[in-house]
């Protein structure tokens, strides 16, 4: 089993992909990651263009359908989307045929662990086997909760960035015991924590490599409760009782 990611949590992807962009809080915290992390995007495109006159190059791990990355790519050079679950991919295959899509997002199926996987494009087409392209920018959005130990994972987008590289991987804060109600407890199996605690995330990116580390709440979202006791509000008849979660955006730069 993978140090980095379970592939077991693939069975229920794989099942929800079909679906998956039908629901509404998938979409909720898709439109408030992107309109976040948006800013911070831009902000990396201009100084690469400022500094060498070409779009950036992006990284996206554990892309799902695909719901970030097609809002993304219009503002870069290529957008490389990797996910572990077919059915994702295979979804996300699907809306770059359609007219209109961009044509610029490179899908990948993989347990990413190394950045020197072939899987990956390579810096010179011209020797398909050798050294792998370095991005600028590296993102993931509600990844993070579900692999088992985090180190490795950020040493492989650390070793994924060519220097002066950022991440920006966002997901939920653990803020406290509450915070386990982010997900109805059927869908627990796979879920590695309950949020990201601030003060540990930030310290993690430190002790890997990252430098201008900042761990900050970029949004607050407004969620259903589902399967848990306390999950119908007492003065709302058989409404479903909401709570809300704070979003971390998790930043760093490769020296």
């Amino acid at each position: 089993m993978s140090n980095i990611l379970k592939a077991a949590g693939n069975e229920r992807f794989n099942a929800e992909a079909t679906n998956w962009d039908n629901n509404p809080a998938v979409q909720e915290a898709t439109r408030l990651a992107w309109e976040t992390l948006r800013p911070l995007i831009q902000t990396v495109s201009n100084d690469k263009k400022t500094a060498e006159g070409t779009d950036i190059d992006v990284l996206e791990v554990g892309c799902g359908t695909g719901l970030l990355s097609t809002r993304v790519a219009p503002l870069v050079r290529e957008i490389v989307a990797v996910d572990t679950a077919e059915g994702m991919i295979e979804m996300l295959k699907g809306k770059i045929t359609q007219p209109g899509s961009p044509q610029n997002i490179v899908p990948v199926c993989k347990l990413l662990e190394d950045p020197e996987d072939l899987v990956l494009p390579p810096d010179d087409e011209k020797d398909p086997s050798g050294a792998r392209k370095k991005f600028d920018l590296a993102l993931s959005h509600l990844v993070l909760h579900h692999i088992p130990d985090l180190r490795p994972f950020l040493q492989m987008l650390f070793g994924c960035l060519r220097s002066g590289g950022k991440i920006a991987l966002t997901d939920f804060e653990d803020f406290g015991p509450e915070a386990i109600k982010f997900h109805p407890q059927w869908k627990l199996e796979g879920v590695e924590r309950h949020g990201i605690p601030r003060q540990w995330m930030e310290d993690l990116l430190k002790e890997v490599g990252f430098e201008q580390v900042k761990v900050w709440v970029g949004w607050t979202m407004e969620k259903d409760i589902e399967g848990w006791d306390d999950d119908i509000g007492s003065n709302d008849g058989d409404r479903k009782k909401t709570m809300q979660f704070p979003f971390l955006v998790c930043e760093g730069a490769r020296p």
